[in-house]
């Protein structure tokens, strides 16, 4: 009777009886519409600046390089630009991997992997005045001979600035320790000696441990690392975590690790930072959604977490489903009028061969490229089945050797395009740099001026193609409405990319009048 009274009069001003229960009882897990980062961003890495959350991602070899995206409720991300939107780091040249956003002394700085020119994966660092750029490029800090990678910047119990990485001792059959040396407060050097933190030895963590986030918390440095197999159909990753007392050691791993690992919705989650809202706390991380073939590549995931008893992080949600509702921006329609003078920045292009394109009138106006595939730019696909279109004009127009039209694109050598030139209609098979002929029709004698392109997908890897000259008729080239399968598409590491292609000499030019992507709710 009188416990009963006691929590009625605290509820009545605001509290709960969690007060009462201890520890044990906690808050129901907050309502999540994952994935928060819907497309392709593997490695997310979070912080907050002023009133506002600062994200950004792996890009590896689409450019430009490095999102940056903003929020101010850790789950609605805008796209507010990118790290090098323009201009590559003169000193490296592709996989441009796991960058770390941190902010300290007014100044917001990207540690970031991406490979050395003539060398070996390496870490670099970038800062800038604001988050959203300008920024400056202070070259590689730490390039081993088996590669470094993931790099995290921490401050140990005395204030001095360290740099954490991995050594990418997996890339040649060797174990990889997580390292920690100290940094100049310049950011522009590692001085002293390299410490190992600790490296693989659990049979979960498999042939690596990597993608280390730290925060300290009640005395203890807290290690959130990923091991296993990262990426693919085969993929084993999952999420760990490690504390100390002091920042160099000695380290203890969770008894109760991996402690973020596949349900129902998500697989292979890992790679992630660890970020506070409102008291409570979350790991912003990416995980493969169940039933896209990977073909999406691995999205932004936010799962929450509490510190338990024994003072280890512990998921809440981690054996049900970790999303309350659809994100909307994954079931929204994304329409590209090419308005403007400057293209939309979700639109990418292979990292080594930005294409040379213009906006005018409503139409953009995409250069040929003789080889690499073409000229390519390219769209995160959000879900595992969609709808792209686009209206190419004047297709008859197209100079003798140049073709143009929509394509599925995983990289510069594998591809699945519709395209037209020289009087047909054709579609392409690219696989391993290697072009491949699956149909071809004349184009219609109505469709001169211009003929709208479709490109559907079903559950990821079935892909069936058509073609319109009045947006009411739809033809499919290949014979009963036939599907071909784009399971070869995706790279390794990254998703496929679905948007428009222009092949030929650099004298051709297509215009495009309109590009949507219809997503199709999970």
């Amino acid at each position: 009777m009188l416990f009963s009274t006691i929590v009625r009069l605290i509820a009545g001003v605001g509290l709960t009886s969690s007060v009462l229960l201890g520890c044990q009882q906690r808050l129901a897990p907050a309502a999540i519409a994952n994935p928060v980062l819907p497309g392709d961003f593997p490695d997310p890495s979070a912080t907050k600046i002023g009133d506002t959350y600062w994200a950004t991602a792996t890009s590896s070899n689409w450019g430009p390089a490095f999102p940056l995206l903003k929020s101010k409720n850790l789950t609605n991300w805008q796209l507010a630009g990118y790290v090098f939107p323009d201009q590559l780091p003169a000193w490296a040249d592709y996989y441009f991997w796991a960058p770390e956003i941190s902010q300290e002394g007014g100044k917001t700085y990207i540690y970031y992997t991406a490979h050395q020119k003539g060398g070996n994966l390496a870490v670099g660092v970038a800062s800038a005045d604001r988050p959203e750029g300008p920024y400056r490029d202070h070259g590689p800090l730490v390039s081993q001979p088996d590669g470094s990678i993931d790099a995290f910047p921490m401050r140990d119990e005395n204030g001095q600035l360290y740099l954490v990485w991995k050594e990418d001792g997996n890339s040649v059959q060797l174990p990889t320790p997580i390292w920690a040396q100290r940094l100049n407060e310049a950011r522009t050097a590692l001085i002293g000696e390299k410490t190992e933190l600790f490296r693989n030895t659990a049979p979960w963590e498999g042939n690596l441990v990597e993608g280390v986030s730290m925060l300290r918390h009640g005395g203890y440095f807290y290690a959130f690392y990923a091991a296993n197999g990262c990426c693919g159909s085969g993929c084993t990753y999952a999420t760990g975590v490690a504390r100390a007392k002091n920042l160099l050691g000695p380290w203890e791993k969770c008894p109760q690790n991996p402690i973020l690992t596949n349900n129902s919705r998500w697989s292979c989650p890992g790679h992630g930072t660890a970020v506070e809202r409102n008291g409570r706390w979350y790991l912003l991380h990416h995980a493969y959604q169940s039933g896209s073939a990977e073909n999406v590549g691995r999205q932004g995931v936010l799962s929450e977490f509490h510190w338990n008893s024994a003072g280890w992080p512990e998921f809440l949600n981690q054996q049900s489903e970790p999303t309350a509702t659809a994100n909307s921006v994954t079931t929204r329609p994304v329409v590209d009028e090419f308005n403007g003078t400057a293209l939309d920045l979700s639109w990418q292009w292979p990292v080594a061969h930005k294409p040379q394109f213009a906006l005018s009138n409503g139409r953009l106006q995409l250069r040929a490229q003789p080889d690499f595939g073409g000229a390519a730019l390219g769209r995160h696909t959000l879900t595992a089945s969609y709808t792209a279109t686009t209206t190419l004009l004047h297709p008859a127009a197209l100079p003798a050797g140049a073709t143009a039209g929509i394509a599925a694109l995983g990289d510069p050598d594998n591809s699945l395009a519709l395209t037209t030139g020289g009087g047909r209609l054709q579609l392409w098979e690219r696989r391993a740099g290697q072009p491949r002929l699956l149909a071809e029709a004349p184009l219609p004698s109505n469709a001169t001026a211009a003929i709208q392109l479709r490109l559907q997908v079903r559950n990821g890897n079935s892909y069936r193609f058509a073609y319109s000259a009045d947006g009411r008729t739809w033809t499919n080239p290949l014979p009963a409405d036939g599907a071909t399968s784009g399971a070869y598409l995706p790279p390794w590491d990254r998703g496929v990319r679905v948007g428009l292609l222009a092949e030929g000499p650099s004298t051709a030019t297509a215009d495009f009048e309109r590009f949507e992507l219809e997503n199709n709710a999970e």
